[in-house]
């Protein structure tokens, strides 16, 4: 039976890179993201470089509870076996926190977006893997999970959440024989990069951190990978 990867925020960066090497290994794939448009240009792409690829797109803005609950659904429907889950949406504002706005709106988008739309999805997905007693779930959390800077504000503070809530699943889900991997990126060369004076091998590549979630999926199921903690080379920016 074939297997399936779900990827929210599929379209762009990390998210891409990781469908597309899944691709490469013949997953089938669902993903969403906000925008229907790039939804088909990414369709349209990966079903031409590997033909016969399922592919399975919804558009929804997981910012929202009702949309992640929509795309839940959507996921459900599909009825195929889920094998991995990469929680990749996330959204980055800088700024310190005493410059956000007094009604706490800033922190409240960060969590929206960074942590509830992977708790929510999680938690619906869950019970199917439970029964089948297989899977990996991967968080896409960062450095500022481990470590607050300057100017990341409520962004810290949310990735800071969704690395916790990581070790809770791990613990949680040993004895279910479900795996679960925090992703700790540093700078990668993503849209949220763009503009930014600084040569492209100063950044890590969106391939490179879909090669080391490959490589922890593929590891025999005696063994998990925690964490994949993953730096430019030249170190943080």
């Amino acid at each position: 039976m074939q297997k399936y990867i779900v990827v929210t925020g599929g379209t762009k960066g990390i998210g891409r890179a990781i469908l597309t090497r899944f691709a490469q290994a013949g997953f089938g794939l669902i993903t969403c993201a906000r925008s229907a448009a790039d939804l088909a240009d990414l369709s349209a792409k990966l079903q031409e470089q590997f033909p016969g690829t399922a592919v399975h797109t919804l558009a929804a803005d997981l910012s929202r509870a009702d949309e992640t609950a929509r795309f839940a659904a959507f996921v459900q429907s599909l009825a195929v076996p889920i094998e991995v889950l990469v929680n990749n949406t996330g959204a980055f504002v800088p700024g310190r926190l005493q410059d956000e706005p007094a009604d706490g709106s800033q922190l409240r988008q960060m969590i929206d977006v960074n942590l509830y739309s992977a708790y929510d999805l999680t938690r619906a997905l869950l019970p199917a893997l439970i029964a089948r007693r297989t899977g990996h779930i991967f968080n896409m959390c960062s450095t500022a999970s481990i470590m607050a800077y300057p100017n990341g504000g409520s962004y810290c503070i949310a990735k800071f959440a969704l690395y916790g809530m990581t070790k809770v699943l791990r613990e949680e889900l040993k004895e279910h024989n479900l795996r679960v991997t925090a992703i700790l990126p540093g700078a990668t060369l993503t849209a949220s990069w763009e503009g930014v004076d600084l040569p492209a091998e100063r950044f890590i590549r969106p391939e490179d951190v879909a090669e080391a979630v490959f490589g922890a999926w593929s590891l025999s199921p005696q063994a998990v990978v925690e964490e994949l903690l993953i730096r430019p080379q030249l170190g943080d920016l």
